[in-house]
């Protein structure tokens, strides 16, 4: 038999002319074909696809290895992002009704967003975080979620386990929903971004500030612009503040400042000494940022100056502790010096992206703050006593009523060993 020639008349590959090749496009914007799935054995003489490869309407990507960690409420806790993008035109919609997070092991569901939930914790690249002025809660997200074409989307994700549940080696993410054509809908299932869970135990900590009452503010895990910050820096997106944690000095009466909100020393965390949390090297240090004056909210300063002055330590291999707003001039170490646990390091002040004065304390995994990515870290020994339940930060506390923080009985009150802070818990060193 004569071998066929691979070639027809027109001297052009057979694939060129294949309704495969020629209508690609028009398959990839195609409701109906987006959620078909390639079975088993299809194609003859070319290598079978893998089982449930399909055009999906929804790309998704994990933006940082989750890693487990323990919180307060005695729980086992993930939080990471998924940052979903709409494959379809600009004339379709995706209506994405559910995300399951499952073991990817076992397929056991391990959370779930859906309605309000998934509205509340899901919202467009670049849109204003709500109730970003301060005292306005977050207003209730639109329901259902609508993903229109070609737009992007992060997710929030904080899981919360059983304290007896170990948190699993790997995570899966199932979307499902529908697509939304001006001919109708046709729903659809995707699971997508297979992630390994960290394995590396969060450092645990001694307090980064002196013995006392202390506010921890815009902790994980809840709406606040540490959690939810998501910062485009290098061409790429990344949450540098994910796990951080603003400390405010509380005294016995429960106020954060006494007299007149406008002078720095009415505030009781100004001037006050920030220590090593652990040993560590002296990797980074900047002085000579001004403070700013309290309570207005100050302009948006350079990226170079974003956390003022600040001193960064090393204190294991890719683990760095950020100390930033401290005061200019007060900062005790240089770089390149060796620091014991509890070494002073500078004084609290009000420099950088800062309206009120506070500590800036996190675990990084660069020695910049840009770029960088914020992981989970917990404290050896602390004593809940009680929490805030308005949200109250460096750019309202200045303009309350009064320096007197609305502290209220915690679920967690009593001691606490190897744990995370939550939100807006005030605790003793």
């Amino acid at each position: 038999m004569a071998e066929r020639d691979p070639r027809n008349r027109t001297g052009r590959s057979p694939l060129r002319r294949s309704p495969l090749r020629r209508g690609l496009a028009a398959a990839v914007l195609a409701a109906g074909l987006l959620v078909a799935s390639a079975g088993p054995g299809s194609g003859t003489g070319a290598a079978a696809l893998a089982p449930g490869t399909r055009f999906t309407p929804l790309t998704a990507a994990v933006m940082t290895e989750p890693t487990p960690f323990e919180a307060t409420d005695g729980r086992t806790h993930l939080s990471y992002e998924l940052l979903t993008t709409s494959a379809l035109s600009s004339g379709t919609q995706v209506r994405l009704d559910r995300v399951d997070v499952l073991d990817a092991r076992t397929g056991q569901v391990i959370g779930t967003l859906s309605g309000q939930a998934l509205a509340d914790a899901a919202n467009p690249v670049g849109d204003p975080l709500p109730g970003a002025d301060g005292y306005t809660p977050a207003p209730p997200g639109p329901v259902p979620t609508v993903i229109q074409g070609s737009q992007q989307w992060v997710v929030w994700l904080d899981l919360t386990l059983d304290g007896a549940r170990p948190a699993p080696e790997a995570v899966e993410h199932h979307l499902s929903g529908a697509v939304l054509t001006p001919s109708g809908t046709s729903a659809f299932e995707e699971t997508v971004q297979t992630t390994p869970v960290g394995r590396v135990v969060p450092p645990n900590l001694a307090p980064p500030v002196a013995p006392g009452t202390w506010y921890a503010s815009e902790s994980c895990c809840g709406n606040t612009h540490h959690r939810r910050g998501l910062a485009p820096v290098n061409g790429r997106f990344g949450v540098p503040q994910r796990f951080a944690i603003d400390w405010y000095r509380v005294g016995g009466q429960g106020q954060t400042w006494e007299g007149d909100p406008a002078r720095l020393d009415s505030y009781l965390s100004f001037r006050q000494p920030v220590v090593a949390a652990a040993g560590g090297r002296v990797v980074e240090v900047q002085d000579g940022v001004p403070d700013n004056p309290p309570p207005l909210t100050p302009p948006v300063p350079p990226i170079e100056d974003t956390v003022g002055n600040h001193v960064t330590l090393e204190v294991a291999p890719g683990r760095y502790l950020l100390y930033g707003h401290l005061q200019p001039g007060s900062l005790s170490v240089r770089e390149g010096d060796c620091v014991e646990p509890g070494q002073v390091l500078g004084l609290i002040g009000n420099s950088g992206n800062s309206t009120t004065p506070h500590l800036h304390f996190q675990v990084m995994t660069t020695p910049e703050f840009f770029p960088t990515d914020s992981q989970p870290f917990t404290f050896r020994e602390f004593r809940v006593l009680g929490q805030v339940e308005p949200r109250i930060w460096d750019d309202n506390l200045g303009l309350q009523p009064t320096g007197v923080l609305p502290i209220t009985p915690s679920p967690y009150a009593g001691p606490h060993h190897a744990r995370y802070p939550l939100d807006r818990e005030v605790l003793e060193f």
